[in-house]
């Protein structure tokens, strides 16, 4: 073995980092607090302390060809949207047949990660543990963070008046497990995230009255899009970020928000985004309208005051007699065993480079892993993340200096804040943050190449889903079975749902998205005519 890496969790992203670094012929030691992997997939029936908590009912929202490791494809017969125990069964099928359990320690807390004395010549930290009441300090040469990011509640109390007079009870969407104890109350979710529409909708089955207060809006977007495919498998594609980088701003933007007004109208709902255009990230819920259709459920501004029983929102409507107040206001990014400024070097910003490496360590050796945000599932993006960062730890790739990694970070930040706004810095176009990784690493499709060696598979590369098999195709880490994963994941898509068979297996055609590109131009060119 190399280098000794300190690996911090063992979820999806620390199960990446530790088959990464073994790729690079790395010693990985994963400290893992839980006696289980499986990071925020790994349910339990209360919070804990320290780590990411669930609710019962949580269902993935990207589909499973989607959202796998890129050379472990799920079982043909695994729902495409998986419950969190589908989920679970996978990642310790996948952890047991990568031989990775061996290098997690359970039930270890890391309790301090510090730059030793020699930093400035070896890189390495002292990494400080706990089991059974006993310390433990060890040298690495290299640490990577995957501790994740749902773990420390955001409870914004000190933005309500009057709510330190509140009768009711008060929590945060991660204490939240069943819907058992809220038969016939009265209950104001506040927040219009994945977590608080599951929630709100839930609850509305069984609670008197459900009201979600939300400040800004935010588009809602069903699971089952385009003739009944997944959303990801038709939305995430080659092609179609093409059309979003190519098209002039306010075309783009008038067709995202024709899309996203599909389904329903949003302003009908009170549900329109204050800012629609931005990209940031809708909400996965395939019952939301039809509960604020039933009555059950209603949309309502932010909350102006609380009083001993009830809310006063911005619009001057009182919601009386409430029960209890769920705040669903997402979480703080917190790594209470490292130094602030390492991670946070300006203005108490989280300031990566390309959102893994800390830009101002005279040496390479810490990455965290999967605090990222996109449209794209969580397990490629961190596995893509974890080769890129063993490499450079192995130091088979290098990094820029210090302020060309400073001045990149300013120019994403821009572009990000243009895209998604000012709360969500961390937020990044998926496909484009994917190419560039594997650009570093040698593993990006090569489109030009594989359109004159094998057509079949670049057709289904550019406009088929751009999942994560495309990142094992060639290059460093190439998976033999890449192409025939890509070849046949709509195979794998429909086998679940098709358990009763009624003529032949459908699927996208090619061909209808080669015509909208040769017809682009015709298109565009009528549009920037009837604007002048």
């Amino acid at each position: 073995m190399g280098k000794k890496v300190a690996i911090v969790g063992a979820g999806v992203s620390g199960l990446a980092a530790i088959r990464c670094c073994l790729e690079e012929g790395m010693e990985p030691i994963c400290f893992e607090r839980s006696n289980d992997v499986g990071g925020l997939w790994k349910f339990s029936g209360h919070a804990e302390e320290g780590r990411a908590s669930i609710y019962q009912s949580v269902f993935t929202n990207s589909s499973k060809e989607m959202m796998c490791f890129p050379d472990f494809p799920y079982p043909d017969d695994f729902p495409n949207y998986m419950h969190h125990s589908k989920l679970q069964e996978y990642i310790k099928a996948f952890a047991q047949k990568k031989g990775l359990l061996r290098y997690i320690q359970f039930e270890t807390l890391v309790s301090s990660i510090k730059k030793c004395s020699s930093f400035l010549a070896t890189g390495q930290w002292e990494v400080v543990t706990e089991k059974d009441g006993k310390q433990d300090s060890l040298l690495f040469d290299a640490v990577m963070i995957c501790s994740g990011h749902h773990v420390y509640p955001n409870m914004p109390t000190d933005s309500f008046p009057g709510l330190e007079h509140f009768e009711g009870k008060c929590l945060h969407s991660r204490d939240y497990k069943s819907p058992g104890t809220f038969q016939g109350k009265r209950v104001l979710v506040i927040g219009l995230g994945n977590s608080a529409a599951d929630i709100a909708v839930e609850l509305s089955r069984l609670a008197a009255q459900v009201i979600i207060s939300t400040r800004s809006g935010s588009w809602v977007m069903s699971r089952v899009w385009n003739d009944g495919y997944p959303w990801d498998m038709v939305y995430v594609t080659r092609f179609a970020s093409f059309l979003r980088n190519v098209l002039p701003s306010f075309v783009s933007d008038w067709l995202y928000v024709k899309k996203m007004n599909t389904w329903f109208k949003h302003e009908n709902y009170g549900l329109m985004p204050l800012n629609g255009p931005l990209r940031k990230e809708p909400v996965f819920n395939d019952e939301l309208p039809a509960r604020i259709l039933c009555g059950t459920l209603s949309i309502k501004p932010s909350v102006t005051k609380f009083t001993e029983t009830s809310a006063v929102f911005e619009d001057g409507t009182v919601f009386e007699d409430i029960d209890c107040v769920i705040f669903a206001t997402g979480y703080g990014y917190a790594y209470p065993f490292l130094d602030d400024s390492i991670i946070k070097s300006r203005n108490n910003e989280v300031t990566l480079y390309k959102g893994i490496f800390p830009p101002q360590l005279k040496k390479p050796t810490m990455a965290v892993i999967g605090l990222v945000q996109s449209l794209g599932a969580t397990i490629p993006t961190a596995d893509l993340q974890a080769r890129w960062a063993a490499k450079v730890f192995a130091n088979t790739c290098t990094l820029p200096t210090t302020n060309e990694m400073m001045d990149d970070i300013d120019e994403k930040m821009g572009k990000k804040l243009k895209w998604f706004g000012q709360s969500h810095t961390l937020q990044t176009d998926y496909i484009t943050y994917m190419d560039e990784l594997s650009t570093f690493i040698g593993a990006k499709p090569n489109l030009p190449w594989l359109f004159l060696t094998d057509p079949q598979l670049a057709l289904e590369v550019f406009f088929g889903p751009c999942s994560p098999y495309q990142f094992r195709l060639m290059g460093p880490g190439k998976w033999d079975g890449a192409r025939n994963a890509i070849l046949t994941q709509w195979k794998r898509t429909v086998k679940p749902t098709r358990t009763r068979a009624v003529g032949e297996t459908q699927r996208p055609c090619h061909l209808y998205d080669l015509l909208k590109m040769f017809f682009f131009p015709v298109i565009l060119l009528a549009v920037l005519l009837a604007f002048y």
